[in-house]
């Protein structure tokens, strides 16, 4: 259902700043980027170098549908940053579009043990997305994610062990192992 297109953010930078700066991403931490917010980002390598890569997000049938940024891949346990256009949010694509992210990341990245994203507390049908998807919360980071305005609220970790991706079977987390 899903495909991604690897961007290039200099050659697409118009585009990249058009689809950041058109609609709202209220459960990010700047929930209205500006165009300079962009560029900055572009020129300073957050979408593409080392650590850092981006794709567009491309449903069979709507074409375009967002963006998704991989991040920390250098490290064992790369990190995400979706984005999905305002007109197709609520519509069900959440758990497919995971999956879809999560198959290409493991079969075309074999060094990754693990993947792992992180949402606001009150993002709900993220949340809800990472459990249908086969994710296991992890960590609850109280009062961790700054909100622009406002106080700041617990940023929520998930991840999925390639192993479990691969069998099928949850691998638990310890959550009662703290020493008396």
């Amino acid at each position: 259902m899903f495909t991604f297109e690897r961007i290039d953010p200099v050659a697409e930078a118009q585009e990249l700043i058009n689809f950041m700066t058109a609609q709202p991403w209220p459960y990010h931490v700047n929930p209205h980027p500006t165009a300079e917010d962009i560029r900055e980002a572009i020129e300073a390598g957050a979408y593409r170098d080392d650590e850092n890569d981006s794709y567009w997000i491309l449903h069979r049938t709507l074409g375009r549908v967002g963006f998704v940024r991989l991040e920390d891949l250098e490290d064992p346990t790369p990190l995400f940053d979706l984005r999905l256009a305002e007109e197709h949010r609520g519509k069900g694509f959440g758990k497919d579009l995971l999956l879809s992210i999560t198959i290409w990341l493991f079969e075309n990245n074999p060094q990754f043990a693990r993947f792992e994203g992180q949402t606001r507390e009150d993002n709900l049908p993220m949340r809800k997305t990472f459990v249908r998807a086969g994710w296991v919360k992890e960590a609850h980071y109280r009062e961790a994610w700054p909100v622009a305005g406002g106080g700041a609220v617990a940023s929520v970790a998930y991840a999925i062990l390639r192993r479990d991706w691969e069998t099928g079977v949850t691998t638990p987390v310890p959550w009662d192992d703290d020493p008396q």
